[in-house]
């Protein structure tokens, strides 16, 4: 084994590590017991203090900008309501060599397998209970043990798929298992993120490290995922809690990494024992669920009747073998803390071997007064203690040295007591005002069972802590993450998620789209035209009231009452529900973020953020103007990222037709209001700029404007996209492609609705529009939104 490399006294490095102190008794990850560097780090921390202080700082920054372009984040809850947080990115990676990490994999690959068997025992013969090995209180106490589901075995065998142990070194510097996760374990989407974060930061460092790619293990996994699908024509989908959940974001984000679809509860119904998405299409079936949805919130039927999250019926589809969901039901049983004291004895009485790596140390206390007892009398208890209160207190796991204490060896090792923990972690680098200091860390690490077995991400999660003191590692209360470089002794295979070549450049059948999506992609091209034409109609009142004569009062206050009934009234300020209109629009986005771009996600966060920002500062009249022409740049910036980078699936379809209907009502509100005769002075060239029709008017009409060829251009010209028939065109062209519209079938009431419409502006001339005749195709458009609901969002 190679021999530690002294720290170099080089003035780079010496600065680098100025601020490097090892806390007493605690190992560190990257500096050896004799204080000089462990091998795995030798080539990293000089590449590192290479880079001048700036330098530095700019890697930092390109990571951070990665994140936040890629709108990556989590959600905090705090006293108030719940806030979306920037990802707490710790931009140094933790290195562990790949000789040390096959150990790490051992271990844990024994665990799965293990706790496999200990999920099917539950749920089957409970041999272990009757045996001994169990507590039955610890089995029928906990809130995870789920009685309906006692006896049910999963389709293919296999309780669990998808597995996460936090592990941590401890004192004496080997691993421990803090935890296992196996309810709907979180994390391996941030450590995708984390990884291209880290890897654009350090890129050449990244580069010659031969550090392991996590791709393969995704790749692998999805693989699994399809096999599970049995019938081709059954779908693989992401079950979640929805938006409000704290980690949403990495919902969609692996459903779009992996290809799958993402679901809530709503969008599911059982059908005869079987599982159905509700699509634009009709019920599909669906047959495997990756669920990241605790278990008792499932099904409100037999679980909690309070649920809103859940699916009827959902015990039902499992009972039948329909539907395969990653974990099994009833698999958080074994997240329970005090299992982890008797995992070293199950293990041996059904492997015959013992556990490669340890638990965290755990004393099981039955009832409370036990545990008092423990709590109070661990200064006094010795080895004989110990093994006289056995029998009461399920005492494993645990070894005292003659004349040792309890209390000795929870301040010595580390010794989780049920409801008390005295951990000693070890200490990893990162990164402080241009210094490495040591912060204390655990690592998450996932494993996904595939048909060769279960296999272990080369990398995961870190949690590092605020403070050296082993405390606050959890993000909710002020931690942070880092990536996990798995560095080896050659480069790394360049495994893709992409598809090879051959069968996979064959065009793919495009997913039916979920009514609840659909749905929500059609109130977003509403929400966000609203928010659009209430910013121009803004715009102009205070290009006018910068410049307003007592003559044009009356058109002022007509324009005012307008924006009013549209829920933006000029009077108070930065119109309130202007910012409601595009909150409205990031709200409805953020239920459907897996169908978004990049891009256009960022481009509507970033439109959110300016609202914010110049609410309270912009004046009225010129200054209020020009915020209004930012915030208009910005909504079409991202109107036009949808329109052209938006693939043409049945979801823009949904989209494009809420952006045409909304504009046909709003420009019928606008003729209504300014296009009547007796409108006040200016009406009719404000209408005309309202619409974004001035410069076209003056090359389509040799007059000045009249009523008559404002309402020409504004409601019948077809090449005018700022026309009411140019928006029946366009609903006309996207419904033809929306399902169950084949000329062989009875026309629906959508398509009913159209053909009057189109009769009523077809045949018009523009006197024929009188204010009434456009107040009723108004209400008519306005219609169709309840036509298309009942055909495709129920």
């Amino acid at each position: 084994m190679e021999s530690p490399e002294p720290i170099r006294t080089d003035d780079p490095v010496a600065r680098l590590l100025a601020r490097y102190t090892r806390m007493a008794g605690v190992p560190d990850e990257m500096i050896g017991p004799d204080g000089g560097l462990r091998p795995v780090w030798a080539k990293f921390v000089p590449g590192l203090a290479a880079f001048s202080e700036d330098a530095l700082a700019a890697r930092q920054a390109r990571g951070d900008r990665y994140l936040r372009d890629a709108g990556v984040y989590f959600r905090q809850y705090g006293p108030d309501a719940p806030v979306e947080r920037d990802w707490p990115l710790s931009h140094m990676p933790v290195l562990i060599g790949e000789d040390e990490w096959a150990g790490i994999e051992a271990g844990l690959i024994q665990r799965a397998e293990l706790l496999e068997r200990v999920v099917a025992d539950i749920y089957g013969d409970n041999r272990l209970v009757a045996d001994g090995h169990l507590p039955p209180e610890l089995v029928a106490g906990n809130p995870e043990w789920l009685r309906p589901l006692v006896g049910v075995a999963p389709r293919y065998g296999h309780f669990l798929h998808f597995l996460a142990f936090d592990i941590g070194r401890g004192p004496k510097g080997a691993w421990w298992v803090l935890g296992d996760r196996a309810q709907a374990p979180s994390g391996a989407g941030f450590a995708l993120e984390n990884r291209i974060a880290t890897a654009r930061a350090f890129s050449e460092l990244y580069a010659d490290l031969n550090v392991q790619r996590l791709a393969g293990f995704f790749k692998s996994f999805r693989e699994a995922l399809n096999r599970l699908r049995g019938a081709e024509q059954s779908r693989i989908a992401v079950l979640t809690p929805g938006p409000m959940n704290d980690t949403y974001f990495e919902h969609a984000y692996l459903a779009r990494y992996l290809g799958l679809m993402l679901l809530e509860g709503e969008d599911l119904t059982v059908r005869n024992g079987e599982v159905m998405v509700r699509t634009v299409a009709g019920p599909r079936p669906v047959a495997v669920l990756w669920r990241r949805l605790d278990a008792n919130w499932i099904d409100p039927l037999e679980l909690e009747q309070d649920s809103r999250l859940g699916t009827p019926g959902m015990l039902d589809a499992i009972r039948a073998q329909s539907v395969t969901m990653l974990n099994a039901l009833g698999s958080g049983v074994i997240e329970a803390r005090a299992l982890l004291a008797f995992l070293p004895r199950i293990s041996e009485a059904l492997t015959g071997a013992p556990l490669i790596m340890p638990n965290i140390a755990t004393w099981w206390c039955g009832q409370e007064r036990e545990r008092d007892y423990v709590r109070q009398n661990a200064e006094a208890m010795t080895i004989g203690d110990a093994f006289a209160t056995a029998p009461l207190f399920g005492h494993t796991g645990i070894d005292l040295a003659p004349g040792e204490t309890l209390a000795d060896r929870i301040r010595r090792d580390g010794v989780h007591l049920v409801g008390q923990e005295a951990v000693s972690l070890s200490t990893t680098p990162a990164l402080e005002d241009g210094q490495l200091v040591p912060r204390p860390m655990s690592l998450r690490i996932f494993l996904g069972r595939t048909p060769d077995g279960w296999q272990v991400m080369p990398g995961g999660l870190a949690r590092i802590g605020r403070r050296g003191d082993n405390v606050e590692l959890a993000m909710q209360k002020g931690g942070s993450t880092a990536d996990i470089w798995v560095v080896g002794h050659r480069p790394a295979s360049k495994v893709t998620m992409l598809a090879g070549s051959g069968d996979g450049a064959v065009r793919q059948k495009p997913e039916e789209l979920p009514s609840r999506a659909a749905d929500n992609l059609f109130w977003l091209g509403r929400y966000v035209e609203r928010a659009e034409n209430a910013i121009r109609l803004t715009r102009a009142y205070h290009l006018r009231l910068a410049e307003a004569s007592a003559a044009e009062a009356e058109m002022l206050d007509a324009v005012s009452a307008h924006l009013a009934q549209l829920g933006a009234s000029p009077e108070e300020g930065f119109p309130q529900g202007l910012g409601t209109m595009i909150a409205s629009a990031s709200g409805t986005a953020a239920r459907i973020r897996d169908r978004f771009s990049v891009d256009g996600w960022y481009a509507l966060s970033d439109l959110d953020k300016t609202v914010a920002d110049i609410s309270d500062t912009a004046l009225p009249g010129d200054d209020m103007a020009r915020a209004m022409s930012v915030l208009l740049r910005k909504v079409s910036g991202f109107s036009g990222l949808v329109h052209e980078n938006m693939y043409r699936f049945t979801g823009w379809r949904f989209l494009s037709i809420g952006k045409a209907l909304e504009r046909a009502c709003l420009l019928a509100d606008l003729l209504i209001d300014f296009g009547d005769e007796e409108a006040p002075d200016g009406s009719f060239d404000f209408a005309l700029e309202a619409a974004d029709s001035t410069q076209s008017h003056r090359k389509r009409y040799a007059v000045s404007t009249s009523r008559r060829t404002l309402v020409d251009l504004i409601a019948l010209d077809p090449l005018n996209p700022r026309a009411i028939i140019h928006q029946l065109d366009a609903i006309e062209a996207h419904v033809g492609f929306l399902p169950d519209t084949g000329a062989i079938r009875q026309l629906t009431p959508l398509q009913r609705s159209l053909l009057q419409l189109r009769a009523m502006l077809a045949g018009c001339t523009p006197e024929a529009l009188t204010t009434p005749v456009i107040a009723d195709i108004r209400w008519q458009f306005a219609a169709l939104s309840d036509d298309l609901a009942e055909a495709y969002f129920g």
